[in-house]
């Protein structure tokens, strides 16, 4: 049978839940989404007093544990707001700009205004004035400024569930590699952040970030078997390891939600997930709890595998892309604003599709047919690059702020031609520039193909030493059969080749302190960075290397493309194309040869290039505007986002738990395969309050569901795996279902 003909193949379409919700029209316009929301929201709230009644109700629920902040029920109408606003403006620009907010705070409070305004009366003047134009005359700029400064968000919880987290000694270990070095720079950032807006909406409060991730038992040396850790060079933020095993196997129920609710005493304002796996536990997380969602998906694996949706069922017992698929559309559709590194994560390039434009539409042959998964032109995507952590990663010209005494360690490390467990190879010539690469030893990173690429081009081996920090050398050392293959093909081309004495092999860095300090070092030998992958999303090392001054050669394909200007803050290569690309390094050696100060001229360009667009500080500034913007763009649509999660929850239950429960789990032989929850949400709020409640236990994604107390719940879960054993019987109910929901939708819509 055709199945792409067939009519009772399974079809999943969450367009028709976003029939009504606006969509950017130009191309260019990807990944803009607070642009969009900001000018939509104008058009919605402004022009009449009636128009600007939900922006009232959201600000009347603002409270930090139950004080409120900004207004109080005095200010119960937006003529009142608009009338009280005008008076303390009045009373306020006679003040000193300096005045502090405590001095006039009762006098504020008496004409309804609470703490949150700002923290002088220079600040408090600036907030109201905004204010008051929005509700006069809005625009974008007015709307998204105003919504930056409300005092929304206190307490981020961030999952990253896979690998081992931790904050040393982890990097190169199983599953962790740059998401662990993005997420502890993103706190980072994030915590500075809050604490400068706190400090300036006038507020007392200590923001609380969590990360939450799994703890290892068999931690091998790390840290990740402990619960909780502080993480280093901030106040406020710790990382929240939950178990998922203990010495008597899995466990069956991961009650992460309830240790979060324990940790911080009440409910997250902003959840974030990272990766398919976290994507999927902050849904469920957000879900339960009523809070904003923010996805980053990273790297999304649909794109990496030619025809992996239609070649699933080959791919599965070794990738399971039917569950991880499933799950990505789940995430991206349940959120309520995405976060991306680059336009070409999202809707591609002229010779390859984005990452989220492949989940436009596509079959998984035998299993459903997706008519409409996400588009790109949802106002949901926004892009925010990441930065390197520049009290590491900082240009190598800076002598006084050098890590010199990682020198010596350096030298042994580049120079001595003695193998040891640490390095192989040596350098014949130290007189030589070197090309450098630093990266996990797999196939899609491409070392060995850079490697090659250098065996082959005797022009840039005679100009050029070659340092490549990958991997182990002992393919016994490895338990991922990619590694191990990479290995073995790199001692191949080193002898294929007879790359003594001009290549250098180092095992996997896990300091981070030391690595800056090393691309300093190759800087020093006027050397450059290569980074060859055949794919990358974003490319931190790429960052990390343009932080140090580095001239950097990268990837054409994905992110790289463009972190760098070709030809002007860098150079771009085609991972395809290995003698072009070799080529153009050493065109560049020589260039340098006749040109002393063209290297100098490239590593400046390429700094010029991260402080304009790539440091934390403006991602986490871009990231707090979201959580605070979308955060009102989901109250002001609860209905629509009340019938799409009832759609979500169906294909959760329906479709994922079947998926997941066969994907079998190593464990102790008395154990079971763990149980996948039913996911029962909370309800929308009527308000847009982001504030807490008190705490609850509920339940949790990755767990088996507690046993019911009372007959007719357990009815209902016998009731669904009995559709779940009959594919047509389980098509049928999940069509029969969404037309459902669908009709009640409309009937709303008709009777407004």
């Amino acid at each position: 049978m055709n199945r792409a003909k067939d009519e009772n193949t399974f079809e999943v379409d969450f367009g028709a839940y976003d029939f009504s919700t606006p969509r950017l029209t130009l191309s260019s316009s990807i990944g803009n989404g607070v642009d969009y929301i900001s000018k939509f929201l104008t058009s919605k709230i402004g022009g009449d007093l009636e128009r600007a009644k939900p922006l009232l109700e959201y600000l009347l629920a603002l409270n930090y544990h139950g004080e409120n902040l900004m207004i109080n029920e005095t200010l119960n109408t937006v003529a009142k707001l608009q009338t009280a606003l005008i008076i303390a403006d009045v009373y306020i620009s006679v003040l000193p700009k300096d005045t502090p907010y405590q001095n006039f705070e009762q006098k504020l409070k008496d004409w309804g205004f609470e703490k949150g305004w700002g923290d002088n009366a220079e600040r408090v003047k600036e907030t109201m004035n905004i204010l008051s134009e929005i509700l006069q005359a809005p625009d974008p700029i007015k709307t998204e400024s105003f919504f930056r400064r409300l005092p929304t968000i206190f307490k981020i919880v961030i999952f990253s569930v896979h690998g081992y987290f931790g904050q040393s000694d982890v990097l190169g270990l199983p599953d962790t590699g740059g998401q662990v070095v993005y997420i502890l720079d993103q706190v980072k950032a994030l915590e500075e952040e809050l604490l400068l807006r706190i400090n300036q909406q006038g507020l007392s409060v200590k923001p609380q970030i969590l990360v939450v991730t799994r703890l290892i038992p068999d931690a091998q040396g790390t840290k990740c078997n402990q619960e909780m850790e502080p993480i280093l060079n901030t106040m406020h933020s710790h990382i929240l390891r939950v178990p998922f095993r203990t010495d008597r196997g899995d466990l069956q129920q991961w009650d992460a939600t309830a240790k979060v609710l324990e940790r911080l005493e009440s409910k997250p304002d902003l959840i974030l997930g990272n990766y398919t796996d976290g994507n999927l536990v902050a849904y469920l997380t957000a879900n339960q709890l009523g809070v904003t969602l923010g996805t980053i998906a990273h790297a999304l694996e649909k794109t990496k595998y030619e025809d992996s949706d239609v070649k699933w069922k080959d791919l599965d017992p070794k990738y399971h892309f039917s569950c991880q698929f499933t799950a990505d559309i789940i995430a991206m559709n349940a959120a309520d604003f995405i976060v991306t590194s680059t336009y070409q994560e999202i809707a591609g390039s002229k010779n390859r599709p984005g990452q989220y434009e492949s989940h436009l539409a596509f079959t998984l042959p035998g299993l459903c047919r997706v008519i409409s998964g996400i588009n790109v032109f949802d106002p949901k995507f926004n892009i925010a690059a990441p930065g390197a952590e520049q009290a590491v990663y900082f240009p190598s010209i800076e002598k006084k702020k050098r890590f010199t005494s990682f020198h010596p360690s350096i030298e042994e490390l580049l120079y001595s031609k003695e193998n040891t467990s640490e390095h192989i190879g040596f350098l014949a010539d130290r007189k030589k520039p070197i090309i450098f690469s630093m990266a996990r030893l797999d196939t899609v990173k491409n070392i060995t193909g850079l490697t090659e690429w250098y065996g082959k081009n005797k022009r840039l081996r005679n100009l050029a030493n070659l340092v490549v920090v990958a991997g182990f050398f002992d393919p016994s050392k490895s338990k991922d059969r990619e590694e191990i293959a990479e290995i073995n093909k790199m001692h191949d081309l080193i002898q294929k080749y007879q790359l003594k004495g001009q290549i250098r092999w180092i095992a996997a860095q896990n300091d981070r302190t030391r690595n800056g300090e090393l691309y300093r070092c190759i800087a020093d030998t006027k050397g450059v960075f290569v980074q060859p992958a055949l794919y990358e999303a974003f490319g931190l090392t790429v960052i990390e290397a343009m932080n140090c001054g580095l001239p950097t050669f990268a990837t054409n394909q994905g992110g790289p493309a463009e972190i760098i200007v070709d030809g002007i803050s860098g150079f771009h290569i085609d991972p395809n194309n290995g003698d072009e690309s070799s080529n153009k390094i050493a065109n560049f050696f020589e260039k340098c040869k006749v040109d002393a100060e063209y290297w100098n001229k490239i590593s400046q360009a390429g700094l010029k290039r991260i402080y304009e667009c790539y440091t934390w500080k403006i991602y986490a500034n871009k990231v707090l505007n979201m959580g605070s913007l979308y955060g009102f763009w989901r109250n002001l649509n609860k209905e629509q986002k009340k019938a799409k999660q009832r759609y979500l929850q169906m294909f959760y239950n329906l479709q994922f738990r079947n998926l997941a429960k066969s994907i079998a789990i190593p464990s102790a032989e008395s154990q079971q395969i763990a149980s996948i929850p039913m996911i029962k949400p909370q309800e929308p709020t009527q308000t847009a309050s982001p504030k807490p409640t008190e705490p609850t236990v509920v339940e949790t994604p990755q767990t088996q569901p507690t046993p019911r107390e009372n007959d007719l719940e357990q009815k209902q879960l016998d009731f669904l795996d009995e559709i779940l054993t009959s594919c047509s019987y389980y098509c049928w109910c999940f069509l029969c279902l969404n037309l459902f929901i669908i009709v009640l939708l409309l009937i709303k819509i008709m009777t407004r």
